[in-house]
């Protein structure tokens, strides 16, 4: 791993009361909380397994680092061991980014649905065909057959997610990587 991405961050924010090191290999400065990111990056990573994070990865680890960097400036020496109070702060900070993640997709993801459903339920119309969803009937005549399927049973038959993976016999999180690739396909067509 490399220290140096993080080494302006840290020297922006710099304690005046950090005591500067000099690291052996490199013959560089190294602050004490960089010794302390080397020593707890295994438990950032454990932290990323044990929430069975499986995208993004760089994403909650820069998280992890950054509840440790406060951790490490929040931490007082009479009131415990930091380790559990690191644990604790990465944990939560990863749990969070899952939290926010999650109402982002609800959110946003929701929204295109409902579009892409406004679409098609229109296309039957004369006028809007005419004048508005050709491209959107051109790219759907691009897809495949399968993914003209899931856009059948999602948009038009208005089928749950659990309901189009039993159809497809595939598991409910392998439909919702097909819709996540179908619906950027279709935006990029559109776009």
């Amino acid at each position: 791993m490399s220290i140096r991405l993080y080494e302006e961050i840290i020297l922006r924010y710099e304690h005046p009361g950090i005591k500067r090191i000099v690291h052996g290999r490199e013959d560089r400065p190294l602050t004490e909380f960089e010794n302390v990111l080397v020593q707890y990056e295994p438990m950032i990573s454990a932290t990323i397994r044990k929430l069975n994070i499986y995208r993004n990865y760089e994403q909650f680890r820069q998280a992890g680092r950054v509840a440790l960097w406060q951790a490490w400036t929040r931490y007082e020496e009479g009131r415990g061991h930091f380790a559990p109070y690191a644990a604790r702060s990465i944990r939560g900070a990863m749990l969070d980014l899952l939290k926010n993640e999650n109402q982002f997709e609800t959110h946003v993801v929701q929204t295109e649905d409902d579009i892409l459903a406004t679409f098609i339920e229109e296309e039957s119309e004369p006028a809007f065909y005419n004048t508005w969803s050709d491209p959107l009937i051109d790219a759907v005549e691009k897809l495949s057959d399968g993914e003209k399927e899931l856009i059948q049973w999602i948009f038009v038959d208005g089928l749950t997610q659990a309901e189009c993976a039993k159809n497809a016999e595939i598991s409910v999180a392998g439909i919702k990587k097909r819709r996540a690739r179908l619906l950027m396909k279709l935006k990029k067509m559109l776009l």
